[in-house]
């Protein structure tokens, strides 16, 4: 009797493992790269994704370079990813040419793709959610425009070389200043290389060669806060006008403290969500829509208490990410 018992019990566990790793193995794993980890829109991100992945029951995997000029390492994140067999791969390449090679055999190995945030130079994807970067560009020259009136030397600390985002960004702030603002000149142009000392270093050396300027413009967070810091350190925090892109903590006090006039802000929360949902949509069998537009928000001094920009720019990080 003893015996017989003590083999049923084995038996029943032998069951209840194989039954609890069937109910694993059905679990589907989706795996989100962003372009870095450093900026606290890569946080907003992963909550988002962190929110989707609760809501349709699949497990989020989060792995990114830590700095976002390091395409090499997102690239071998990205194999990493494949060789484990994940079930979606949701991806912000650093660069949009240098991903395609890993982007299609992902493709190709059945694993599907969404891009997010920055584009990349292949169709080989489920879904592209981003901002519309180049409208974010357009929206910026024209807040200049109008905090300068219409006239002024102005510069621009550009991001990285092969960003698809930034880029956009940049080139749509050029085309509107040159088309809608002819007595607004774009004396300097430089690369911060996504590096918020580096951005400062360049800043400070348009402000030595361009004592005349009148307005800087930061295309993504490092670069805005790299301008801030070199206007506050030269004392012209005020004089010279400062719009920047997407929002932070040291963002948000330089905007109340006047040494940044505006933000255009995106939904990088949106951009998490929506990347997980288009994968678990495509593994239902669904078509989710093939380009996603995630919003962008002007955010000035007047309505940066609304509770819709509290919502945007304070995205409650803690309920996603701290377990």
């Amino acid at each position: 009797m003893g015996k017989q018992f003590t083999f049923c019990l084995l038996l029943l566990a032998i069951l209840l493992s194989t039954f609890g790793a069937c109910n694993r193995s059905d679990e589907k794993i989706i795996a989100v790269i962003p372009k870095g980890q450093a900026h606290i829109f890569w946080q907003s991100v992963h909550a988002g994704a962190v929110a989707a992945g609760r809501e349709f029951g699949v497990k989020i995997l989060w792995n990114g370079p830590p700095t976002e000029v390091d395409y090499s390492k997102q690239i071998s994140i990205v194999e990493d990813f494949i060789n484990r067999h994940v079930d979606g791969i949701v991806l912000a390449p650093t660069e949009r040419n240098a991903l395609v090679a890993v982007i299609e055999r992902a493709q190709r190995e059945g694993i599907p793709v969404t891009i997010f945030d920055s584009g990349a130079n292949t169709d080989k994807y489920v879904s592209y959610v981003a901002t519309n970067n180049y409208d974010g560009g357009v929206q910026a020259a024209r807040q200049m425009a109008k905090i300068l009136g219409g006239q002024g030397n102005v510069a621009i600390i550009g991001v990285i070389p092969g960003s698809a985002s930034t880029t956009e960004r940049e080139q749509g702030f050029k085309d509107t200043i040159a088309r809608e603002f002819p007595q607004i000149k774009i004396v300097a142009f430089q690369y911060g290389m996504s590096d918020r000392a580096k951005s400062l270093q360049v800043t400070e050396d348009i402000l030595t060669a361009h004592p005349d300027l009148n307005g800087i413009f930061g295309p993504n967070e490092s670069s805005a806060v790299g301008a801030a810091q070199a206007v506050k350190g030269r004392g012209l925090a005020g004089k010279v006008k400062i719009v920047g892109f997407d929002s932070s903590p040291s963002l948000l006090d330089d905007l109340r403290d006047v040494v940044i006039d505006a933000l255009v802000v995106q939904n990088p929360f949106e951009m998490g969500y929506q990347g997980v949902k288009t994968i678990v949509q495509h593994l239902r069998g669904e078509t989710p829509p093939k380009r996603i537009d995630s919003g962008i928000t002007v955010v000035t001094r007047d309505n940066l208490n609304d509770p819709n920009v509290q919502k945007l720019v304070n995205p409650d990080l803690k309920r996603y990410l701290e377990e």
